[in-house]
């Protein structure tokens, strides 16, 4: 196995003690020396410890944002889109739950200038839930009561709390928690008509024993 970058290392050791710790209570001379680096090396690869929280916030943002484009240029319904898209919401959690951790732990600390980059991909990506959603109450595949900004933001609260209680090593993978998540939410978002098509019904879960959904305590 490849050793790792003195960069890639910096990130992985902040986000260790960031994450314990906290952003203001994590030194540069902390993070140099738990990496085994140098200030050198610290600042030939970022220009300061905001950066460094920058570079760490951009991380799992960029990635799922890109996953949402991806997802609405491969489907071609609404309800293929939000499946996709919700999908793939939740398995960042698996990929990246340090980074979101940090994120919303310290995301008050970043500098304006770095805040604001965050916050337009963050934009982005509430205007691409918008539009599906949208898109799918205007072809009638979506509930039409349901106003456009609080569906969207619903699922946003829903799936970015997982990061509380979610483990690897629990009794439910990530992909079936992806599963599940996007199952509720496409109940809750279709219509009666658009959850009966046929086209459909390979996106919602099939029926499973009670044994199969473990009680809460099996994630903390």
């Amino acid at each position: 196995m490849a050793e790792k970058s003195i960069r890639d290392r910096i990130i992985e050791t902040s986000l260790r003690l960031f994450e314990a710790n906290g952003y203001h209570r994590v030194t540069v001379d902390q993070i140099v020396k738990e990496s085994a680096t140098s200030k050198g090396g610290f600042y030939h690869n970022f220009k300061s410890k905001d950066e460094l929280l920058y570079t760490i916030h951009d991380h799992f943002i960029s990635y799922v944002l890109e996953k949402g484009q991806e997802a609405y240029e491969k489907w071609s319904t609404p309800t293929e889109r939000l499946h996709a898209i919700v999908k793939s919401f939740v398995m960042m959690i698996d990929l990246y739950k340090s980074e979101v951790t940090v994120f919303y732990q310290e995301s008050s600390y970043l500098a304006p200038e770095y805040y604001r980059e965050i916050e337009i991909k963050r934009d982005r990506y509430k205007e691409l839930m918008f539009k599906v959603i949208q898109d799918g109450i205007d072809c009638g595949e979506f509930r039409k009561e349901l106003p456009v900004p609080i569906i969207s933001m619903a699922i946003f609260g829903m799936i970015n709390w997982i990061y509380k209680w979610y483990q690897k090593e629990g009794r439910n993978t990530i992909e079936e928690i992806a599963n599940i998540y996007a199952d509720i939410i496409l109940h809750s978002a279709l219509t009666e008509q658009s959850k009966a098509n046929p086209k459909f019904q390979h996106l919602f879960l099939q029926s499973r024993d009670e044994a199969s959904f473990p009680i809460m305590k099996d994630f903390f």
